[in-house]
C-alpha cells in the first residue's frame, strides 16, 4: 500500500497512507496569476505547481490551514471535488460552505475522523498565530493541523503541519499532548507585508525545530511555503544555513516541486 508525501508547490502536498489521501493548502494557481490575500493585496505566484486538480486520485480530506488565496484559490475550488470534507478553522469552514464546499471548521485540539477498510484517519486543529500582536485581526484566523493515520494495534503515524504560523511558545503543548510525531511540514517563506512578518524565516523556521525538539524526536521535516510568491522574503537557502549555523541535528528532507518522498 503507497505511504507517500508529493510535493505538488507551496504548502500543497498530496499524503498517502493506510488506504487515505489527504491533501493539504491546495494552491493551483499557475505561474503569473495572482493568490488575493486581503485588505486589497495580491501576490503573483512565481512557479507553476506540479500538479493540477485533475490530475490528482480521489481524496478523502483537504486540510487547510487558513483561507488565504495562496493557500485556497479559485482554481482549487473549481477543480476539486466539492463533497471532500475540507478541514479548516471555523471561520474558513463558514466561508466555505457559501460556496457549497463540504467543510468542517475546527476549534484548537478538535478532532474530525474517518474510517476505511479497518483504518482510521483522525486530523485534529492546532495552535497557530499568522500575525503579531493586534495584527492578527485583520487576517484570517490560521491552524495547526496534526494528521494521524492509524491502523488497529500499531501507533499512529502523525503528520505535523505547521501552518503559516509564528513561532511561540504555546507551541510546546502540541509536543506535550502528542510527543511522537512523524512527519513535519514547516511553512516557511518569512512572508512580509506592510512591514509585518507573517510566516516564519529560516532563523524562525530554526526556532520551530528547537522548541518542539524535533530532532530528539526523530522527526522528519519537510520545508514547504518557500519562493513562490514576491511576498516570501526568506529563500530556503537561508533554513539551510541557519541549520548549518547552529549544528541541528535533524532529519530535513529537501523535497523538490513534483518530487515524491516515500514515508
Amino acid at each position: 500500500m503507497t505511504s507517500s508525501l508529493t510535493f505538488v508547490g507551496n504548502a500543497t502536498t498530496l499524503l498517502e497512507r493506510d488506504g487515505f489521501r489527504v491533501l493539504t493548502d491546495p494552491n493551483f494557481l499557475r505561474r503569473g496569476q495572482r493568490a488575493y490575500l486581503g485588505l486589497g493585496l495580491s501576490s503573483k505566484r512565481l512557479q507553476d505547481p506540479a500538479l493540477s486538480p485533475d490530475q490528482l486520485p480521489p481524496l478523502d480530506a483537504v486540510a487547510l490551514s487558513h483561507l488565504h488565496g495562496d493557500h485556497y484559490d479559485r482554481v482549487a475550488r473549481r477543480g476539486l471535488d466539492p463533497s471532500v470534507p475540507v478541514l479548516t478553522t471555523p471561520s474558513g469552514a463558514t466561508r466555505l460552505r457559501t460556496r457549497r464546499v463540504e467543510a468542517r471548521g475546527l476549534t484548537t485540539w478538535e478532532s474530525w475522523e474517518t474510517g476505511k477498510d479497518g483504518a482510521t484517519l483522525r486530523v485534529t486543529a492546532l495552535p497557530g498565530r499568522h500575525a503579531p500582536g493586534l495584527a492578527q485581526l485583520a487576517i484570517p484566523r490560521v491552524m495547526g493541523t496534526l494528521m494521524e493515520f492509524e491502523r488497529p494495534g500499531q501507533r499512529p503515524y502523525r503528520v505535523y503541519q505547521s501552518g503559516d504560523t509564528l513561532v511561540r511558545d504555546d507551541l510546546r503543548e502540541i509536543v506535550r499532548r502528542y510527543p511522537e510525531i512523524d512527519l513535519a511540514l514547516v511553512h516557511l517563506g518569512g512572508t512580509r507585508i506592510l512591514g509585518l512578518t507573517l510566516t516564519m524565516d529560516g532563523r524562525m523556521g530554526a526556532d520551530l525545530l528547537e522548541l518542539l525538539e524535533l530532532g530528539r524526536r526523530g522527526t522528519t521535516v519537510v520545508p514547504v511555503h518557500y519562493e513562490e510568491y514576491p511576498v516570501f522574503r526568506s529563500p530556503l537557502s537561508e533554513f539551510r544555513e541557519e541549520l548549518d549555523r547552529r549544528g541541528l541535528q535533524v532529519d530535513v528532507r529537501w523535497v523538490g516541486r513534483g518530487e515524491t518522498l516515500a514515508l
